[in-house]
């Protein structure tokens, strides 16, 4: 269920900004500082989409919420931090949903994409940890 919300909500930032022209994305970047400021836009917006429809799928999951956990790093450090956790009324938006979509992506970084994903069923994600079967109550204690 994270990687689909995740997924979504960054195909939707993607999207939005592919709509808008990521030249005009870049314009903001240059005002901003960065380097590269149009080839970043491309960048960023390449990363956001395609990696939301990776996660959307299941798809390279793990790889995809790496560049995406990198991408809003990037974002809160260059932009969120002198705005804060919470922007003050009307001052924009605050760090608060990229350090959350940053949580949902360290998520799938640590467990995976989940049984119903295309790695699983692909078998880039491993299939013995998700069938391991777990240990039960009686069994825990009990010394071979």
């Amino acid at each position: 269920m994270i990687r689909l919300v995740v997924g979504v909500i960054m195909a939707a930032h993607g999207y939005q900004k592919l709509a808008g022209g990521p030249a005009n994305f870049g314009g903001m970047l240059a005002q901003l500082g960065v380097p590269a400021p149009t080839l970043m836009a491309y960048v960023v917006t390449f990363v956001e989409l395609v990696g939301g429809i990776l996660l959307i799928l299941g798809l390279l999951s793990r790889w995809a919420g790496l560049l995406l956990t990198a991408n809003l790093a990037v974002a809160v450090l260059m932009v969120k931090v002198d705005v804060g956790l919470i922007a003050p009324q009307g001052g924009g938006a605050g760090a608060e949903l990229d350090l959350a979509l940053i949580a949902g992506f360290v998520t799938i970084l640590l467990l995976g994409p989940g049984k119903l994903s295309l790695d699983y069923v692909l078998g880039i994600e491993p299939r013995e940890a998700a069938e391991r079967p777990s240990l039960q109550a009686g069994q825990r204690g009990a010394v071979a």
